[in-house]
């Protein structure tokens, strides 16, 4: 017995010993990862930009990647992207920028964000070259702004026109008995069509064709203007069908030549007066963003709160404007006299309604403290708009999908599916007479429908009147223009949603004015986790999400969110975009 307890005590201090020797390692590992010596760049670097990469709207570092491969766990954010083209501009030692486009993930008004800042760069007079072995139009949309674009010569360039497709689920859910009791306030407020209808409404395929049909004019005029080929002409050849091969796209003058890779980094090391293309000096992002010191100076002080991502009620985890978090997070701001002014930099399709109101409070009585100003990226629709429309000043990129002012709550009834699909039956005992309502094992009484309904209208009527007083404008047009419809960023100008097409620089710019600072610096929030924090919050989720994408495939795991958001959704009434949406740019 003894020697029993002394094997397990020889072990249990073994185990404990192990552990803090392993805690130690990684602590030691995270030091010396989290501390990078700043970079010095070569003259005549050639700064490299590969737009297959996901710029998200702040910079993110994932821990674990940098743990095992250093690098490439830090993804620089479209700020900090747009930061370091324009100091590009002006680095002697950067000679000119090599954009990778044959794929663009990035959203359109990100794309368009990064093709402002190129064209900008141009008037350097330093060059940009241009090359994908494939080109996709939404890589075509920033790649065209090169001096030079090349393809290969058995590749090609994408010129098909834009096409907006939505999934619809009424067929599948009549075969299943599955019942989808849906309330909601706008006749353009289209993110319940899927469980209504098994085609578009008239109503909702004239929106999206007004704001499909404005993207697509904005990239001719643009490709226009870069390539020196008139509107109609290009237009002809997506009609038309005339661009199949990469031959098409250079007699067509989309490219200027068709050449393999080790072709094109030859014309660059003669821009650059090396001999051989392994001499050229290229740089990174990544490496560029260690060496360049972008961070505006002075003692004024403007913060920028990313609003990135869904809006939930609560706590949330990354990619979401959880109401706690965000509440908790601009209460602080609101009471740190060292900030002068706020930029709310906004990306979300929107949410949960009440959440949308939570953070609209706190945002209402954060700008009578401080200037508030508003820049829009890719979305800022239904609840990504209603937390931006008390601002003092609302900015938009000329493609970003805003509006969609409207509301809507889903109950589903499984009854019909529980029992004569699978034999499941339920019966109850109320305490009241509607106890159990909403509930989704029954269906809805006319009262409860009656009761739900007057609810979204409720809700919608606190929306309109939430735009109205931001926008100084009656609850009547408020509602002329509402209706859950959509709008792109150039036509809410018009419209009065929206004040100036600008970009997030304009948007800070705008609001150190309205602070009257000459000199300022920025801080972004939510702030960034030290590389310990980050490498241990959360170490299980990250692990999990990875392996799972790893094995299912990235679209599929994206399939799974938006089942989980239809989750979310159920009883509760939502200011939100469409889910199901597939854009083939």
């Amino acid at each position: 017995m003894k020697n029993f307890f002394k094997i397990v005590l020889a072990t249990f201090v073994s185990l404990i010993l192990f552990s803090i020797l392993g805690v130690i390692f990684i602590f030691a590992i995270a030091s010396s990862l989290s501390y990078e010596e700043p970079k010095k760049i070569a003259s005549n670097s050639v700064l490299v930009l590969d737009i297959s990469e996901n710029f998200p709207e702040q910079t993110k570092t994932d821990a674990f990647t940098e743990l095992l491969n250093k690098k490439k766990g830090k993804v620089a954010g479209l700020s900090e992207l747009i930061g370091l083209i324009k100091h590009a501009k002006t680095d002697t030692a950067i000679k000119g920028i090599y954009i990778k486009c044959q794929q663009n993930p990035n959203g359109y008004a990100s794309s368009e964000e990064i093709r402002t800042a190129l064209l900008d760069f141009k008037k350097s007079k330093k060059f940009i070259i241009a090359f994908g072995e494939t080109i996709t139009q939404k890589g075509y949309w920033i790649g065209n702004v090169a001096d030079e674009v090349y393809t290969h010569p058995q590749g090609g360039l994408e010129w098909s026109g834009f096409s907006y497709e939505t999934m619809f689920l009424k067929g599948m859910l009549d075969k299943l008995e599955i019942q989808t009791q849906v309330f909601y306030a706008g006749k353009f407020k289209s993110a319940t069509e899927p469980f209504r209808y098994t085609e578009m409404s008239p109503a909702n395929k004239l929106q999206t064709s007004v704001w499909l049909n404005g993207m697509y004019n904005s990239f001719i005029q643009g490709t226009s203007q870069q390539r020196n080929v008139s509107a109609d002409s290009l237009k002809t050849l997506s009609d038309k069908g005339m661009v199949q091969t990469a031959n098409d796209a250079l007699k067509y003058h989309l490219v200027d030549g068709l050449l393999y890779d080790d072709q094109v980094k030859k014309k660059i090391a003669q821009k650059v007066h090396v001999t051989k293309a392994q001499d050229i000096a290229f740089v990174g992002m990544s490496e560029y963003a260690s060496a360049a010191n972008i961070r505006g100076t002075g003692t004024g002080k403007v913060a920028v709160i990313y609003a990135d991502g869904d809006i939930v009620m609560g706590k949330g985890q990354n990619n979401s404007i959880a109401s706690d978090d965000y509440r908790a997070m601009l209460q602080s701001i609101r009471n740190d006299k060292t900030i002068d002014a706020v930029v709310l930099r906004v990306n979300s399709p929107g949410g949960s309604a009440l959440a949308s109101d939570i953070i609209w409070r706190e945002l209402d009585l954060l700008k009578k403290e401080k200037p508030v100003v508003v820049s829009m990226g890719n979305y800022a629709a239904s609840g990504g708009y209603y937390i931006a429309c008390n601002a003092d000043s609302i900015f938009a990129d000329a493609n970003t999908i805003t509006g969609s002012i409207g509301v809507f709550s889903v109950v589903p009834n499984l009854s019909g599916f529980l029992k004569n699909k699978l034999g499941v039956t339920f019966d109850r005992v109320n305490t009241s007479t509607y106890a159990d309502a909403p509930s989704s094992t029954r269906p809805l009484n006319a009262t409860e429908q009656r009761f739900m309904q007057a609810g979204v209208d409720s809700i919608y009527f606190a929306f309109k009147s939430r735009v109205a007083q931001g926008r100084k404008k009656s609850v009547e047009y408020i509602d002329s223009i509402a209706q859950g419809r959509v709008w792109t960023g150039s036509d809410a100008v018009k419209v009065g949603l929206v004040d100036r097409v600008g970009n997030l620089n304009d948007a800070i710019a705008a609001a150190a004015k309205l602070a009257h600072l000459k000199g300022y610096g920025v801080k972004s929030f939510p702030e960034s986790k030290s590389f310990i924090e980050d490498l241990i919050d959360g170490y299980e989720d990250k692990i999990k999400v990875k392996t799972i994408q790893q094995e299912i495939g990235v679209d599929q795991w994206n399939v799974l969110q938006q089942f989980k958001s239809i989750k979310q959704m159920v009883g509760q009434p939502q200011t939100r975009l469409p889910i199901f949406v597939v854009n083939h740019p």
